[in-house]
């Protein structure tokens, strides 16, 4: 709690005996007290100085105490204020309450009701500041900076989260498994009118479908064997905060009506319970399948569906956005480096190169956990092919780490392994065969049995060149 002698407080009121009163009473408590018997005066004080708290008098000689009241909230000046008034009625505190007023006592009053009305308006003043303070580090914490990307369809995304985040709308975020959607979700809480309140995540997937409802509505006692007492569900837990739904998809149908139900009437009934408890939840849904196809097959409600997608957001595979694959290798890099006390400098042209191309089936998520394999296991400054080959275990023939689900990712990853898996090795055999040919392009064509003009347009796609092949072992020959 902020210290009395570092408190600031000033009495406004055209009684010298209450000014002196006030002051003696709060000063004994360590207070810093000023005072002034105008209003004038006073708003001229609390425009040039900053004050923690004024008490106000209601009936000042130049201007009434409603108008200061006003001024200081029209003007944001800071300061709580406790308006004195010697003709207390219910209409004079309720204006007072609508015009910015925390607090008022009625004269005459006591030392003890002057020095509560104090600490209650202090302490309000604190818990907001505090509350201000977390909403700045909250907004620190989950600003876009800490989301690595300049891909233009990353961007896009920013801006859809800056223009949707302050409502309260529902949120579904679609993208494979590992492309950072919890991340993008607490970006939204963060820059919501929900900040300072609850973020709770829940994987839908984790639990079974009776296990679930009681983990998101709660239960009462005796509702189920186990059921010993009284259990608060998530929905509850998270009110007035923003619920974060990861693996939406796994629902079980049932769940579904009670989760549409809840989202509807923002009212849900706890397991075994006779009554609806009501909660202001803000949705935020993640899924990594086509929740729209899902509703074709009949496994997901439409209704429900409509329900979640009020504003989608696609977040798109690293494979899509390769442009940011060095800044986000390099940012996990200082970030494995930092914790391990290691220092690795970064990559040699040739172990980027592999980073980049590679297909990235797991994302974000799996980049992020190669990286700290690398750290972990580099020996020297710079990670080159070598390392990687030793300690990543790529192979040109591995199998896809996840399955495709749709035609559409299944026509995705053929494209990708024609561009790159299989590029790479085409772009290796060139080079071997321009080593073998010592650079010259008509032998080392014919080596391969293929035409020069055919040979020579792949080192074209492939940017080699006969000179660069005479100097620069392919990385193959390098293992």
């Amino acid at each position: 709690m902020e210290k009395a002698e570092n408190t600031k407080i000033l009495i406004i009121d055209d009684e010298q005996s209450i000014c002196e009163g006030c002051k003696l009473i709060l000063s004994d408590e360590g207070y810093a007290v000023d005072f002034c018997m105008t209003g004038r005066q006073g708003l001229d004080q609390i425009r040039t100085q900053a004050f923690d708290l004024v008490l106000l008098d209601m009936k000042l000689p130049d201007v009434e105490g409603m108008e200061l009241l006003e001024t200081i909230r029209r003007e944001n000046l800071g300061a709580h204020v406790i308006v004195m008034t010697g003709y207390s009625t219910v209409k004079n505190a309720v204006e007072a309450m609508k015009l910015g007023a925390f607090d008022y006592v009625s004269k005459p009053f006591t030392d003890d009701e002057l020095l509560l009305a104090v600490a209650k308006a202090l302490e309000n003043r604190r818990l907001k500041q505090e509350n201000l303070a977390l909403r700045q580090q909250l907004n620190q914490r989950f600003d876009f900076s800490n989301i690595i990307g300049e891909n233009p369809r990353i961007l896009e995304i920013f801006d859809a989260i800056a223009r949707v985040a302050p409502t309260d709308s529902t949120v579904l975020l679609s993208g494979e498994s590992g492309t950072g959607k919890e991340l993008f979700a607490r970006a939204i809480h963060a820059h919501s009118n929900r900040a300072a309140r609850q973020f709770l995540a829940v994987d839908c997937s984790t639990f079974s479908s009776s296990l679930l409802e009681s983990e998101l509505f709660g239960h009462v006692k005796g509702a189920f064997t186990g059921a010993v007492r009284d259990k608060a569900g998530i929905f509850e837990v998270a009110d007035q905060g923003s619920l974060f739904l990861d693996e939406i998809a796994n629902l079980d149908i049932n769940i579904q009506a009670k989760m549409l139900r809840a989202m509807e009437k923002q009212a849900f009934k706890p397991v075994g319970a006779s009554h609806l408890k009501k909660s202001d939840v803000r949705i935020i849904a993640a899924t990594n399948r086509d929740l729209k196809t899902m509703v074709d097959e009949g496994t997901f409600r439409e209704d429900l569906f409509y329900r979640l997608n009020v504003f989608p957001i696609f977040i798109p595979p690293l494979r899509k956005r390769k442009d940011d694959i060095p800044k986000l290798i390099y940012h996990f890099l200082r970030v494995y480096c930092r914790r391990s006390g290691k220092k690795v400098d970064g990559f040699s042209d040739d172990a980027l190169e592999m980073l980049v191309n590679h297909h990235w089936p797991g994302n974000v998520r799996q980049l992020k956990n190669v990286v700290e394999r690398l750290v972990i296991m580099a020996d020297r400054p710079v990670v080159d092919y070598q390392n990687l080959s030793d300690h990543w275990h790529i192979r040109q023939d591995e199998q896809p780490e996840v399955i495709p689900e749709t035609l559409a990712e299944l026509k995705s990853v053929k494209q990708d392994l024609l561009e790159n898996r299989f590029g790479q090795i085409e772009k290796a055999f060139l080079q071997k065969a321009l080593m073998a040919a010592k650079g010259n392009i008509t032998q080392a064509a014919h080596r391969v049995g293929m035409q020069r003009s055919n040979f020579s347009a792949l080192m074209k796609k492939h940017q080699l060149s006969a000179d660069s092949a005479r100097t620069d072992p392919s990385p193959s020959d390098q293992r």
